[in-house]
């Protein structure tokens, strides 16, 4: 059976990006272990930011929709569909400023959609996309994972969980500024390991 992977790109550097590098490295390892085929999504080619049109679109009921309406959301239901279709993201994730890259969060506002990637329920919000798996290498040059200022890997786990996606790994590839050749040699074991 052939595993779909789904590699998501957030860093804004085509050349000379840890993340880039370190989710080659692992795709490699993944395909070592089953057959697979890779989907790639770069974000560096842009990602459009939800507006009213968009708003509105979304809460109109799908039986309503205009022709223009359901234009507006094409693009957010491609993401959607990439994310369906597979079985394993895989995705390069730098820390800017304190936090994921814009064109993540636009990424992330396209595909968490009520009654789509999750519902409301008697019990609270329910992910509807189970049985997927996520590796998520986070790196930064001087943001450290688990210190009073990472405001991204809990919020990774959150946002993921939101829509159904709850088994998630962090590979670790922050402080690169601060002891280069450590950091990218612990991450390039993590990924061994798996």
């Amino acid at each position: 059976m052939t595993q779909n992977i789904l590699r998501i790109d957030a860093s804004m550097r085509k050349n000379g990006s840890y993340s880039r590098a370190l989710c080659t490295k692992l795709i490699a390892q993944l395909k070592r272990q089953t057959s697979s085929s890779v989907k790639e999504r770069d974000l560096v080619d842009g990602i459009p930011i939800i507006n009213e049109a968009w708003i509105e679109a979304n809460f109109t009921d799908v039986a309503e929709r205009t022709a223009e309406q359901r234009s507006v959301l094409s693009f957010s239901d491609a993401l959607i569909s990439e994310l369906t279709d597979t079985d394993t993201l895989v995705i390069g994730l730098p820390i800017y400023n304190f936090n994921v890259p814009a064109a993540f969060k636009a990424w992330i506002d396209q595909v968490a959609r009520a009654k789509v990637t999750f519902r409301y329920g008697e019990n609270g919000p329910e992910g509807l996309l189970e049985n997927k798996k996520a590796y998520v290498i986070i790196s930064s040059g001087g943001t450290q994972l688990g210190s009073e200022v990472d405001f991204v890997s809990d919020y990774i786990h959150h946002v993921f969980s939101f829509i159904g996606i709850k088994d998630v790994t962090i590979i670790d590839s922050s402080g690169i500024g601060r002891n280069e050749e450590k950091v990218i040699a612990d991450a390039h074991a993590i990924i061994e390991g798996i």
